[in-house]
């Protein structure tokens, strides 16, 4: 069951314009305009990019004191999609996310701090029976008041993991060296938030 309340599905508006207004307030992670995605070298010449199709969160931000600011973001491990039906079944597999044993992957905040539009957030990154901590620089890319009358605000944000460190160990030996899936993935964020109330 969700643990959190989606937003309506919007249409697609115009380029925002910024707002001068604090941001300050709980937002909701708008899901239709978000993408959470990643990317690996694949047998060493190559990069396979993919992301999670289900996922939802919300957030505190707090302009005038950021360390009071907090995200949380649950996923649904199922729902990975990388655009191939076979490599997406091995990923759900126990050889990666075992999502039949490990449903969820979750990312709670533990610290934020803020320096102009770059927001850096540390927290904790949970898959299947692992947490460990990382840090995700997110630059702030606009705010706006849409034609449905709700202040949004977008974040980008990018950071490396090593994918060994939550238990990811899988891989094949290349006969000409090397293996097939690299350890460091890179996990990339586009975010739109939306304010409620």
């Amino acid at each position: 069951m969700s643990i959190f309340s989606r937003q309506p599905e919007r249409d697609v508006f115009d380029a925002p314009s910024n707002l001068d207004e604090d941001l300050t307030g709980d937002y909701a992670i708008d899901t239709t305009h978000t993408s959470l995605g990643f990317s690996a070298r694949h047998a060493m010449v190559t990069t396979v990019r993919g992301g999670f199709t289900d996922f939802e969160g919300n957030a505190r931000i707090d302009t005038t004191n950021p360390a009071a600011s907090h995200v949380e973001i649950v996923i649904n491990a199922a729902s990975i999609d990388t655009g191939v039906t076979d490599r997406d079944g091995h990923l759900k597999s126990p050889d990666f996310f075992d999502v039949e044993n490990s449903p969820r992957i979750s990312f709670t905040s533990t610290q934020v701090e803020r320096d102009g539009d770059v927001w850096a957030i540390t927290g904790d990154l949970s898959i299947k029976d692992v947490t460990k901590p990382v840090t995700i620089e997110f630059e702030q890319t606009g705010s706006a008041k849409d034609p449905f009358g709700n202040t949004r605000v977008g974040f980008e944000g990018a950071t490396a993991i090593s994918r060994k460190e939550w238990g990811l160990t899988w891989n094949a030996a290349l006969e000409t060296g090397g293996v097939l899936v690299s350890d460091k993935v890179k996990l990339e964020f586009d975010d739109s938030a939306v304010k409620k109330g």
